[in-house]
């Protein structure tokens, strides 16, 4: 017999690359997750890892586990789904994950709803970026994901998943107070061209877009600060070090040495999607929470 969460183990280990990296992504210890690989290697009579290096890869039969053990997990879920009642009182544990932003501005409040509606039912939430987020909602360690991208940068989502737009988020220039724009009802990309930025790092959702803001032939801006926080980047603008480009949702209350100034041409917009496995979407836990996260928008 196939246990799944043997399943899920290896499916971890081959996305991490190691087994200690895959059992911190599961919240298991590293000897756990060997023993569930063995396990699962017994029942399949087969090895599934090797060793390389310091590290482990696939074998063949590794490898066809992996691509036909979501498939098969995948099938279980939606079994468990469609033997549910579809009025069932929702119990158990649901694994939420989402990005910072939606953690401070969405997620307590939806939390606390949830509990009022489904006291049976417990949201863990574990906060992440969304390409991990979708990863991870993809291979069964989450079960539901607050995502978001921006317009004109996609975030590519596998065919095993389905998706809502919950709301659209916009981003405003932050300036100082004494900045010769901060007076104005708009800026363009080009009026702060030659400021001094404070930026995301390179490879985030959000350094994607200021670079697709500023795609061209001339260069691009001048980017002093690389901060994951929109509250440091907040800090440096009230400071007078940087300018920043911050999304309105879970920003908070400015200090009165900044200004937030809308942009235009374009507008900075991020649709926020809520994420799930297909083969979930009629249990009775997967859809209360999806019912109570989208009623707000």
């Amino acid at each position: 017999m196939i246990d799944l969460a043997a399943v899920d183990a290896l499916v971890a280990v081959a996305r991490t690359g190691s087994v200690h990296a895959a059992a911190g992504e599961l919240g298991f210890t590293p000897s756990a997750v060997s023993q569930q690989v063995k396990r699962l290697e017994r029942d399949l009579g087969a090895p599934l890892l090797e060793r390389a290096g310091r590290g482990v890869v696939l074998t063949a039969a590794g490898r066809r586990m992996v691509d036909e053990g979501g498939a098969l997990r995948e099938q279980v879920e939606s079994l468990r789904a469609r033997l549910h009642d579809a009025r069932s009182r929702p119990t158990g544990t649901i694994r939420l994950g989402a990005f910072a932003t939606a953690v401070r501005g969405l997620v307590p409040q939806l939390i606390v709803e949830a509990r009022r509606q489904h006291p049976d039912l417990r949201v863990t939430v574990t906060e992440l970026d969304p390409w991990d987020a979708v990863d991870a909602v993809s291979a069964g360690t989450l079960d539901l994901v607050l995502v978001h991208h921006w317009e004109g940068v996609g975030l590519a989502l596998a065919p095993n998943l389905a998706s809502d737009v919950l709301l659209s988020d916009v981003a405003d220039v932050l300036l100082p107070a004494d900045d010769p724009l901060a007076g104005r009802a708009s800026v363009t990309p080009e009026d702060v061209r030659e400021r001094t930025w404070a930026c995301t790092p390179d490879g985030t959702i959000c350094y994607e877009w200021f670079c697709h803001m500023y795609r061209g032939d001339r260069p691009p801006p001048r980017i002093d600060f690389r901060c994951l926080e929109f509250a440091s980047q907040v800090e440096l603008v009230a400071a007078g070090a940087a300018v920043a480009l911050v999304p309105r949702l879970g920003r908070g209350t400015l200090p009165p040495q900044v200004v937030a100034v809308p942009v235009v041409d374009p507008v900075p917009t991020r649709p926020v999607s809520l994420v799930w496995r297909a083969s979930m979407t009629t249990a009775p836990a997967v859809r209360a929470l999806r019912e109570v996260l989208t009623r707000p928008a």
